[in-house]
């Protein structure tokens, strides 16, 4: 079989067996396509000097260690795939070491900033949900854009009687995610004048329909890309660096507000849906710093 043939087998494999989700799907099929073009097409068959010599080559191009790891993660996970295959019968990425990556701390936003975009989304109720939403309950973008009315806590009218939404997160785990007070009202005033957003034309209505944040394009949900956009133009409007204002931001925010009003490391990994608590552990590196600034500046001694 070509090298296409075992990728798209195995690609097919990570979305029936794992569950992998498209995005995740589209990055292995970019990252071995890579591989595979370096060596000539013959990665199936490739050795661990070439493979080394492909991460030497991405190093070469300047592609950041982070990007380097994450490639050579993919190229692992193709090759155990091929072993338990029986298409080989060893592991050439066995004794490659891995480029040495840091994680840079999060720049968070301030408590007062978030109150800030929050009021500068005005009577856009829409807007005020989905930064209600990240904040409240530090969701993923593409976790947020797809949201279903099925997923959201259960109504007795006007009244919440559960305060859970189930979120469908990385590698199609589900996880509960508890709303607070303020993202529950936001979501019930969206959804008072939600159906008015739904697109014309029962083809496109059907496909919206089961959103929580409806649109007219072809996935029936806003976009990851115009969730972007809405939060580029909030920031402008709070006076806030547009940098320090994405999805993403909204999400390190709720993680490390947790942490600094007591929540423990593995709580909030759980809220976050994170596999490895050491992708959480990156919040406590913020605390540590604002530590770090309270004994400079609070201690008898180190005013000396």
């Amino acid at each position: 079989m070509s090298d296409r043939d075992r990728i798209e087998a195995f690609l097919e494999m990570m979305s029936a067996e794992r569950g992998a989700a498209a995005n995740t799907l589209d990055a292995y099929a970019r990252d071995l396509s890579d591989a595979s073009e370096f060596c000539g097409g013959q990665l199936t068959t490739a050795s661990g000097q070439d493979l080394a010599a492909w991460q030497a080559d991405l190093s070469a191009r300047g592609m950041a260690a982070s990007t380097s790891a994450r490639k050579l993660s993919a190229a692992r996970r193709f090759f155990r795939f091929l072993f338990e295959e029986g298409d080989r019968k060893d592991d050439p990425t066995a004794k490659i070491d891995g480029p040495k990556t840091t994680r840079d701390v999060p720049d968070v936003l301030s408590r007062e900033e978030l109150k800030r975009l929050i009021d500068a989304c005005g009577e856009d109720l829409r807007l005020k949900c989905l930064v209600e939403l990240l904040y409240g309950a530090g969701l993923r973008a593409s976790e947020l854009v797809s949201l279903t009315l099925g997923s959201l806590p259960r109504r007795k009218g006007t009244r919440w009687v559960t305060q859970d939404i189930i979120i469908r997160g990385k590698g199609g785990k589900e996880r509960l995610c508890p709303l607070g007070g303020p993202a529950l009202l936001a979501l019930s005033e969206w959804l008072a004048v939600r159906e008015g957003s739904l697109p014309e034309g029962s083809l496109a209505r059907g496909r919206a329909e089961p959103f929580l944040f409806p649109s007219r394009g072809k996935e029936g949900h806003l976009t990851r890309r115009r969730l972007g956009q809405l939060l580029d133009d909030l920031a402008l409007a709070a006076g806030i660096n547009a940098a320090k204002v994405h999805p993403h931001a909204l999400r390190h925010a709720y993680a490390t507000h947790l942490l600094q009003g007591g929540a423990d490391l593995r709580s909030v990994q759980t809220l976050l849906g994170h596999a490895d608590i050491a992708t959480t552990q990156i919040y406590t590196h913020v605390l540590t710093d604002e530590l770090a600034e309270l004994l400079e500046t609070s201690h008898p001694l180190a005013r000396r």
